[in-house]
């Protein structure tokens, strides 16, 4: 259950990225201002340096969990699970906050918390199993 808790965590590692590449690299194209439902290249402007910034949290927990997976799969298992753990635990907690700011970002929501979500409980059922 450890490998698939793996898997899971690199999969939400890579939409953090790809969250990332949006808010940060991509924020005033077309493309992204209609993902985040954005009307104009002036209101896209004005949130620029928010959407900047919060795509850069977004990489951070990418990247904290991809060390954990890394750590994982070079022996280290207390320290790449800890890094799992607390990396796609913050990332369902930023996605029901999400939610709860909002309900109509609940698609947003499901797609930053699922695999974070699915991460946590396998590693919890391997410990409940192990």
């Amino acid at each position: 259950m450890v490998a698939a808790a793996l898997v899971t965590a690199a999969l939400a590692a890579l939409v953090h990225v790809y969250i990332f590449v949006l808010e940060s690299l991509r924020f005033v194209t077309p493309g992204t201002m209609r993902t985040f439902g954005i009307r104009s290249v002036e209101e896209a402007e004005t949130m620029r340096p928010w959407a900047y910034n919060q795509g850069f949290y977004n990489l951070f927990l990418a990247v904290e969990v991809l060390a954990g997976v890394v750590a994982v799969l070079l022996g280290h298992d207390a320290v790449g699970i800890t890094l799992v753990v607390a990396g796609t635990a913050s990332m369902l907690l930023a996605a029901l906050v999400l939610i709860g700011s909002d309900r109509a970002t609940s698609r947003a929501a499901t797609v930053q918390g699922l695999f974070p979500l699915l991460t946590l409980v396998l590693l919890l059922l391997s410990l409940l199993t192990g």
